[in-house]
């Protein structure tokens, strides 16, 4: 456990101090990279809820009676958390399609996104492999964090920041749904309060981090490459649904 806690403060250590070096490199460079301190606070506070409940009694019981709760008012599961996980982020591409303009173009906010999705898969993963939180149905120990809701956040997140200048409702359709997504992992058994609490956090954090680097990807390795092209993909496999994004530049 006391691996997990380390795994969890490096990741928020090192969006700290990646802001903070941004921030300073940032009177010297590009003005769009300057940090926003607040920004984290609100996917801070959601990522310490759940550390704080692996070990505080309180928060184990709020856990478990959340659980009871839903037990008694399930009839039948329902695996479309499988699909709303990816809905949020393909939005973005179905409104681009569909005439309403976004913050950045096609190549931009790919890069954007892919970068989102590594930061977050990669946390995600790395903290579930380093951890043991047997999930509430008991099929494995891998429950902490949620990378079902960490997908649906960071992709609520990325609507947000793409279409909040066109319409502010944009980005709470997203939101709404990425609750939902994390509301039914808890109904169909497959996480903790706590995992889906800290799947947001880790969710939204990789977002804004993305695009806080996302200057310095472009100018240093997409430097003179005007023309990115690709497509994303739904994909099935084993009763395991996913995205496929592929990227030619």
């Amino acid at each position: 456990m006391e691996r997990l806690n380390l795994t969890v403060l490096l990741f928020l250590t090192t969006a700290f101090l990646f802001g903070q070096d941004k921030a300073l490199d940032s009177l010297h460079t590009d003005k769009t990279m300057k940090f926003n301190y607040k920004a984290l606070i609100i996917p801070s506070v959601l990522i310490g809820y759940g550390v704080i409940g692996l070990e505080s009694h309180t928060l184990i019981e709020i856990n478990s009676g959340t659980n009871n709760e839903l037990k008694e008012h399930i009839d039948e599961k329902f695996t479309i958390d499988d699909i709303t996980q990816y809905a949020p982020f393909v939005s973005v591409y179905a409104l681009n399609l569909a005439g309403v303009k976004g913050k950045n173009n096609f190549k931009d906010r790919t890069i954007i996104l892919g970068t989102a999705y590594l930061i977050m898969g990669g946390t995600v993963n790395i903290i579930k492999n380093t951890g043991n939180v047997e999930r509430p149905d008991g099929s494995s120990n891998n429950s902490f964090p949620s990378g079902h809701t960490a997908t649906a956040f960071m992709g609520a997140e990325f609507l947000y920041q793409e279409y909040k200048d066109a319409s502010v409702w944009y980005g709470i359709a997203g939101y709404t749904v990425a609750a939902g997504t994390g509301f039914f992992r808890m109904y169909n058994h497959r996480h903790w309060l706590t995992d889906v609490v800290t799947g947001a956090g880790i969710g939204i954090m990789s977002t804004k981090i993305a695009y806080w680097v996302h200057p310095f990807i472009k100018r240093h390795l997409f430097k003179g490459k005007s023309d990115l092209n690709g497509m994303i993909m739904p994909f099935y496999n084993d009763k395991k649904y996913g995205i496929g994004l592929a990227m030619t530049f």
